[in-house]
């Protein structure tokens, strides 16, 4: 829970640092957005917002969004055929698996493919700085 306390603190400290006021329902948004352990979207944002703070709108959720994104604390993710999905900026490296059928994200790391995108980075003369894997995927029915 502590953990949880100082991520809260630490994206209101972006916020203010970026001249943001950090209000009662913007303070609901990063609470969610610490303890999230899923991509929610704003929309879904906004309804567990209004849970903590029935006043938060979901201009407030778009323009915090916003606030944090150009702070670099949020990553916007538009995975295909989706709304535009959040998660905080500071987890390890990881990719995601898109389940087609019922919009599931699932992340994951593998040793082996940060290998071979190194490699084939490094055989066409590149040193690979980022990247994103989104795999869209469709459970098996055996």
């Amino acid at each position: 829970m502590k953990q949880n306390k100082n991520r809260v603190e630490e994206l209101e400290g972006v916020l203010r640092d970026g001249g943001v006021r950090v209000t009662r329902q913007r303070a609901a948004i990063l609470k969610i957005l610490a303890t999230a352990e899923d991509h929610p979207d704003a929309s879904e944002l906004h309804r567990r917002a209004k849970e903590i703070d029935a006043t938060v709108s979901l201009s407030t959720v778009y323009r915090t969004l916003s606030a944090l994104e150009q702070q670099g604390v949020v990553q916007r993710h538009a995975f295909e055929s989706a709304t535009a999905r959040f998660e905080t900026a500071d987890a390890p490296h990881h990719d995601h698996l898109i389940d087609i059928d019922t919009g599931a994200v699932i992340e994951f790391r593998s040793d082996k493919i940060e290998q071979l995108q190194a490699e084939i980075a490094a055989e066409l003369g590149y040193d690979l700085v980022r990247h994103r894997l989104e795999l869209y995927c469709r459970k098996r029915k055996d």
